[in-house]
């Protein structure tokens, strides 16, 4: 089938990967090249890069217009793939392709509904997180679903390695449903269940409140790992926790916040039992031992994260 695919992250990639060798791609369509790094070198989106080595016409835009919508219609694709563009599809580009676009989400719609459904759904302390397909409607997340599959994460995943593996399971799904809309057999069904919501994250939803519980604060750490990340204070500096884990269950007793130093880590104090941190990076500097830099505090620094 002629299909047109809607992708710029890294998690997209797989599905692009997926249709290309069983489909025709007329077009794939991401997002401008963006500054990244130090140097602020403007880059193509892992999707764009690929995309260009399977040899693929590529349209790079920041929004979905009506620019946009001519160039899909010129191309008489049968069906529209999208997988976290970045942008919103509205009419008249949501009925160009013949058969509309499906969209590849990374939940067990209609939970997490929104831009960050595996970060919410890691701190929310969910036990099952999944990937679904479905028809794309003006509503936000709300279309028919054609396929839903749940998926086993590796244990204590963050956000950046369970969007890897739900990246691939849910690649494979796609490519099943875009076969069953090509012969007729897929068959959506209206999603069961009151909606959950997922907003975009900020940076104040990475900073750890030590008076929770560990599995809270745990699963907070887990939810914004790598982004926006998960940070604290220590006298009035950002501390970011960059690795993290329950600290043994024969760790030493101590209050929310409270701070003490071992051969390999910092144990935090959280409202049940510690959070062992591994890996920080203090204000102004850059990533570093965790244990290294508890030896390198100087005397009369706070020993409490939130102070």
């Amino acid at each position: 089938m002629r299909l047109v695919f809607a992708g710029t992250p890294a998690v997209a990639v797989p599905t692009l990967q997926a249709l290309a060798a069983q489909h025709e791609i007329a077009a794939v369509i991401t997002r401008p090249d963006a500054p990244l790094g130090r140097k602020r070198v403007l880059t193509p989106s892992p999707v764009a890069t690929v995309a260009e080595q399977l040899g693929l016409p590529v349209i790079k835009a920041a929004r979905l217009d009506d620019e946009v919508t001519a160039q899909v219609a010129a191309f008489d694709a049968a069906l529209g793939v999208i997988v976290a563009y970045g942008g919103i599809v509205r009419e008249p580009l949501l009925s160009t392709p013949e058969k509309g676009w499906i969209n590849l989400h990374f939940s067990l719609l209609p939970q997490w509904r929104g831009a960050a459904p595996v970060q919410r759904a890691l701190i929310n302390g969910d036990a099952e997180l999944g990937v679904s397909v479905f028809q794309l409607v003006p509503a936000l997340d709300a279309g028919d679903v054609f396929a839903m599959r749940a998926v086993a994460l590796p244990e204590n995943a963050t956000a950046d390695v369970a969007l890897e593996v739900l990246a691939d399971d849910g690649a494979a799904l796609t490519v099943d449903v875009v076969a069953g809309i090509a012969d007729g057999t897929a068959r959506a069904q209206p999603q069961q269940g009151a909606p959950t919501l997922a907003p975009k994250l900020t940076l104040d939803d990475g900073v750890l409140d030590w008076t929770q519980p560990l599995a809270s604060v745990h699963a907070r750490y887990r939810g914004v790992t790598p982004e926006p990340g998960a940070h604290t204070t220590l006298d009035g500096a950002r501390l970011k926790i960059l690795a993290a884990e329950p600290a043994p269950a024969d760790a030493v007793a101590l209050e929310p916040g409270e701070l003490a130093g071992t051969k390999s880590a910092v144990l935090v104090g959280t409202g049940t039992t510690p959070l062992a941190v591994t890996r920080v990076q203090p204000a102004g500097k850059g990533p570093m031992n965790a244990a290294d830099w508890w030896r390198g505090l100087r005397d009369g620094e706070s020993r409490r994260a939130g102070a």
